[in-house]
């Protein structure tokens, strides 16, 4: 049940009474065929959050390509409709009349015999650690927002623009936008007066507007769109040198395995990096990485092979190091200042882009959803579990999987959703609520 929320948990282990709130989409999803001809009329532009805010959405949209089920939701904080303005475009436009601005919640009630938790987790903010100058230096980003970038779906279809650099070029639509505008205004003045804005700029200067205000106006309109060109000449002089980041710095541990945030160590992040490592250098053979670390923790099977085949064919370098700050160099480059260990000596390396390995934080509301199932929350923020029973919660017939019980990578998660079903099927077989042949 997607886009839908547990409000109430009652009952024991195979009797359990769930109250479960399906949120309004405000598109029925019985109806919708996901043509995705809504979100092409829709007027409002929305940052979108799965792009990590470096690309715009509809205010109707769905999540993402290959959500299920295949649907749209309307956002109604940004739906003009549901701000009290004219529009409705979506609804002419959806031939499966499956747009209802009417739709409410719907609460439904749940027979289940056992509960399996697996929420996820979040990703840690860097902007707490003010060294690494995050959203204050823009090619510094976080590993969520790198993977985003190398997606053939994402915000740069897979190529490494700079985030500096898409800033640049956005401005430049813009203000190839409002030069448009200017120029269309200047020559209605001029086929009015019969002369160009450059003669009646200089005969202005000359002789004034003699108390005329209509030639006051020309000539700020003017000088305006003055200015406005050189400042469009400058960014696309600028724009013609922009090429992709090729000289890539990752830094781990960024929350995890610090005693100011979280002690533990994320488990995947090393891995993480280096694979987005190596998939960067197949875009661009010229790319280099430096993955800066306490140390690299390689610890799954065929894990150690792969980083050293990262490095031996990848450009991948490994520097034993803490990164202890990083500032704006040259051209918005990131400087990175750290120790070499090797060395011993204090180091400056600029780099094209940064990407921080964010620590795997327990999910927003997982404290809210334990007081709903009546279970327990770890020193950590995970959902507690013993030892002896890794799977089960302080409450029987309710079980974890995934980073709902720590820091985990796929595959781990993966085999640890099968191992909470049959806890599960246990569970339920004995209670006799399924019958076993």
């Amino acid at each position: 049940m997607a886009y839908s929320e547990v409000e109430e948990v009652s009952g024991t282990a195979g009797c359990f009474k769930v109250k479960v709130r399906k949120k309004a989409r405000y598109v029925d999803q019985d109806k919708c065929t996901g043509c995705g001809a809504c979100t092409e009329k829709c007027p409002t532009d929305v940052l979108d959050l799965y792009n990590e805010k470096h690309s715009y959405r509809k205010a109707i949209y769905s999540w993402f390509a290959q959500g299920i089920p295949s649907t749209h939701a309307i956002d109604t904080d940004h739906c003009r409709v549901f701000n009290g303005k004219k529009c409705g475009i979506c609804q002419k436009k959806c031939e499966a009349n499956a747009i209802d601005f009417d739709q409410v919640d719907e609460v439904v009630e749940l027979d289940v015999g056992a509960i399996i938790t697996s929420v996820g987790y979040d990703v840690f903010d860097p902007i707490k650690i003010p060294e690494y100058r995050y959203r204050d230096l823009p090619n510094v980003i976080t590993a969520m927002e790198f993977e985003r970038f190398l997606s053939a779906s994402g915000p740069t279809h897979g190529h490494l623009n700079r985030p500096s650099d898409i800033i640049v070029n956005s401005k430049i639509k813009d203000l190839e936008k409002i030069e448009n505008r200017s120029t269309k205004a200047l020559a209605r003045l001029e086929e009015k007066n019969g002369k160009s804005s450059a003669e009646f700029y200089a005969e202005y200067e000359a002789n004034g507007s003699g108390g005329d205000a209509t030639l006051d106006q020309w000539a700020d309109k003017y000088k305006e769109y003055q200015n406005l060109v050189k400042e469009l000449t400058t960014l696309k002089e600028q724009a013609a040198t922009f090429s992709t980041a090729s000289k890539l710095a990752f830094i781990q541990c960024v929350g995890s395995r610090d005693l100011r945030f979280y002690p533990f160590c994320s488990g995947f992040c090393c891995m993480h990096s280096i694979k987005e490592a190596i998939i960067a250098h197949e875009h661009d053979n010229d790319t280099t990485s430096t993955i800066f670390g306490m140390d690299i923790r390689a610890v799954g099977k065929g894990f150690d092979e792969y980083k050293v085949r990262g490095s031996n064919n990848s450009n991948i370098t490994y520097k034993r190091s803490r990164v202890a700050e990083i500032v704006r160099g040259d051209n918005d480059n990131p400087v990175l200042v750290y120790e070499d260990t090797q060395e011993q000596k204090v180091m400056r390396e600029e780099f094209d882009m940064v990407v921080l390995a964010t620590a795997c934080s327990p999910t927003k509301g997982m404290q809210d959803l334990a007081d709903i199932l009546g279970i327990e929350i770890n020193k950590f923020g995970f959902f507690k579990t013993s030892r002896d029973k890794p799977l089960d919660t302080s409450k029987e017939g309710i079980f974890v999987c995934g980073c709902a019980h720590s820091p985990m990578d796929i595959p781990e998660s993966v085999a640890q959703a099968s191992s909470a079903a049959s806890r599960a099927v246990q569970v339920v077989t004995r209670e006799k609520l399924l019958e076993v042949s």
